[in-house]
């Protein structure tokens, strides 16, 4: 196998790690809406990401030094803490589709923020790919209860533009130690951040059932600490727009779900926004000899967490 092609497989093989990411979060609506507490979203939030980065943390018991206190409390606001408060805000302001559909936003905003901080030009590919992904969304979730309503418009975007600049700072700042324990300093701050928000909102802990407590071990195991190891290993290793294509995933997989687990009616439309999401994704990928890759000569075709990765910006 020739160089370009051991580096265009090792490419996709990251890709590939790193969709599972969307995918979990997507199929966090579901397991949200039936075994979780109703009307408590910062509460759950909260319970993602405080106690299971407590328990990385534990594993990988190192602090933050200097500088890196005050970079892992920016990134865990943006990243998990303001992402939450503002994603639930435009939860209760707006129809699920209406939300979903302005957060599909995200791949342009990457693209963009990813340009003026770390110097990284957009493709016209992958500028096409998320525009069409975005109309495919649109066509997936948007239903006749379209509204507008300017808080939740603007929580929503706030939302993409906030973890956008987090995702991009995620390439830009260079960590002095491996990518889990990383994760669990943003997952702590993040946490930490929302606690009081979700004490002062939503009151005193609710009572879980056993399904609840089900329910929360697999949105933090799968939905939180795989899904932003990996997703944080992808941003590390390849181009932020590339990357957050690939984050179009999310509504398929709650759509997808939906109609496989809860019945939910699916479409012409439907199929055509689901053809449209995913051609858009792989447009997006695509690129030209012209084009270079220089995040291709650093990928390896393993995946360690185990030591200190280096980040390039």
């Amino acid at each position: 196998m020739s160089s370009v092609e051991t580096k265009s497989s090792a490419r996709w093989g990251v890709l590939a790690l790193t969709a599972l990411a969307p995918i979990a979060w997507g199929s966090g609506y579901y397991v949200t809406e039936t075994f979780l507490p109703p009307d408590r979203p910062l509460f759950g939030a909260t319970v993602r990401a405080l106690p299971f980065g407590l328990l990385l943390l534990a594993f990988r018991p190192r602090l933050p030094q200097g500088i890196w206190w005050w970079r892992t409390l920016v990134l865990g606001t943006l990243n998990i803490g303001a992402f939450f408060v503002l994603i639930f805000i435009a939860a209760y302001r707006l129809p699920g589709g209406t939300a979903a559909t302005l957060t599909a936003t995200a791949p342009i905003a990457v693209m963009l923020v990813a340009w003026g901080l770390i110097g990284e030009r957009p493709r016209a590919a992958s500028l096409a790919g998320a525009a069409v992904g975005a109309a495919g969304v649109a066509l997936l979730v948007l239903r006749a209860d379209f509204a507008v309503d300017p808080i939740g418009v603007a929580a929503s975007l706030g939302a993409v533009a906030m973890s956008s600049l987090g995702f991009v700072l995620v390439k830009r700042w260079q960590p002095p130690v491996d990518l889990l324990t990383f994760t669990a300093w943003q997952l702590v701050a993040g946490g930490l951040v929302l606690l009081p928000i979700a004490l002062v909102v939503e009151g005193a802990p609710p009572a879980l059932s056993p399904s609840a407590i089900g329910g929360f071990l697999y949105l933090g195991v799968a939905g939180t600490l795989v899904a932003y190891v990996v997703w944080f290993h992808g941003l590390r290793r390849l181009p932020a727009g590339a990357v957050s294509l690939v984050g179009l995933l999310n509504p398929v997989a709650g759509t997808v779900i939906g109609v496989a687990l809860a019945g939910e009616s699916f479409g012409g439309s439907q199929a055509l926004g689901l053809l449209m999401v995913l051609a858009g994704i792989l447009a997006g990928q695509r690129r030209s000899p012209r084009d270079g890759d220089p995040d291709l000569a650093r990928l390896q075709p393993r995946v360690g967490v185990d030591h200190p990765e280096p980040v390039h910006a």
